[in-house]
């Protein structure tokens, strides 16, 4: 029941907090901020999150309808069957969950978000199936929300973007730092899960799988850190396009070669995408509002300046913990945590250490409670187990990573 415990805590704490300011320093506006607050972060959860989710729910749905119907997703699953048997054992081999999860990956990858959440919503549908207690997260279930949620984006270009427009030299020379943090944290995720669900990480399939996607990212990082800076951002964005492109027409194309009712098909799928988005704005709303109310009663500037102490205690350098910040909001919210890699650019300038390891946090790994209650949310699941502190963990790990590479590249 972990999300009705963080949802409890966080109204608590602001409650505290909020009494401790009004009391101890006559902060009379406090209750004021926190209220405003709440009301504005279910304006957020509804209006700017939910209702833009309909739309790329409803035609991402639709056509992987069409990839269903023409048999594409059956293939896509048979490809990566051997490694997924393994990794997600509780899943038949020709099970859609299959293709349907390695279309979510792919996207998320791509950098794709807007692709990446209607793939995986279905996943999550199609694996709560499988599922035999229906309001308690599979094994397959929390695997799947962990390396979703450790965020394996191969090229941040909407942060890249961002620092290009706070004028850095080199907008993309986070690149690297951020992907060797975004592997560690997955990696972290997935051993984790994989070490409380008994996997066999010896296993030849599982560790040949393991060492050839460790030595992609390692082609990837080679490749990148070879272009000229200025193309990095440019080839990113061209491959990411056009691999989602050649899903889209490469779904339609194989409906009509396989006879398939194409317009049917997705107008089925589609209305399926309606019904999830709809389906989850009250988890949204419930969460978001919870960690509007924890982020404007400042206690999350306590927590930076407990952590400031006592690094300082430690002799050691404590550069770092001005962006701290940016890492302590990411798990919460994915706005907030842009806006304070944001303020630290404007503050600290995109080119200091500040700025960039600022950046290098918010492109480590996603917003693990925001994922929690989406993909949970849609599928009715109240139980999580340890889905969370999984995440946390993998977050934790690509915070760490990201602290020491930026030390190692920009210090």
């Amino acid at each position: 029941m972990a999300l009705n415990y963080i949802w409890v805590a966080f109204f608590l704490v602001a409650f505290v907090v909020a009494l401790l300011k009004f009391f101890i320093s006559g902060d009379t506006e406090i209750f004021k901020i926190i209220v405003e607050g709440m009301f504005n972060s279910s304006r957020v959860a509804v209006m700017d999150i939910a209702l833009p989710l309909i739309g790329v729910m409803t035609f991402f749905l639709g056509i992987l309808k069409v990839g269903e119907e023409a048999g594409a997703i059956r293939k896509l699953a048979k490809v990566i069957a051997p490694f997924f048997s393994k990794l997600f054992p509780e899943v038949p081999k020709d099970h859609p969950a299959n293709g349907q999860m390695i279309m979510n990956f792919s996207a998320n990858m791509l950098g794709l978000d807007n692709a990446a959440t209607p793939f995986g919503l279905k996943a999550m549908q199609s694996l709560q199936e499988l599922n035999p207690s229906k309001d308690t997260a599979s094994n397959a279930q929390i695997m799947f929300m962990v390396l979703h949620s450790a965020g394996p984006v191969l090229i941040p270009v909407s942060i890249i973007a961002q620092r290009a427009i706070y004028n850095a030299a080199d907008p993309s020379d986070i690149f690297i730092p951020a992907l060797i943090s975004v592997y560690v944290a997955t990696l972290t995720g997935l051993l984790f899960v994989g070490i409380r669900q008994k996997l066999n990480f010896f296993d030849k399939t599982l560790m040949s799988w393991l060492v050839g996607l460790t030595a992609f990212i390692g082609f990837v990082i080679w490749y990148f850190g070879n272009l000229p800076k200025e193309e990095i951002e440019t080839t990113s964005k061209v491959v990411s396009n056009l691999v989602l492109l050649i899903f889209i027409v490469g779904f339609i194309g194989g409906g009509v070669y396989k006879k398939v009712d194409v317009f049917a098909a997705f107008i089925d799928g589609a209305k399926s995408g309606f019904e999830t988005s709809i389906k989850v704005i009250p988890y949204l709303v419930g969460l978001l509002v919870a960690i509007g109310a924890l982020r404007n009663c400042g206690a999350l500037d306590y927590v930076v300046d407990a952590l400031k102490f006592l690094f300082s205690l430690t002799g050691l350098n404590t550069d770092f913990t001005e962006a701290l910040p940016t890492a302590l909001m990411h798990p919460l919210s994915a706005s907030g945590s842009r806006a304070m890699m944001i303020d630290a650019m404007k503050t600290h300038g995109a080119d200091s250490f500040i700025g960039r390891l600022s950046c290098v946090f918010q492109a480590s790994s996603d917003t693990i409670l925001y994922i929690l209650a989406l993909y949970f949310g849609s599928v009715n699941i109240k139980n999580t187990r340890y889905t969370l502190a999984a995440g946390l963990l993998a977050d934790l790990a690509g915070v760490v990573t990201a602290i020491i590479v930026s030390y190692i590249f920009f210090h």
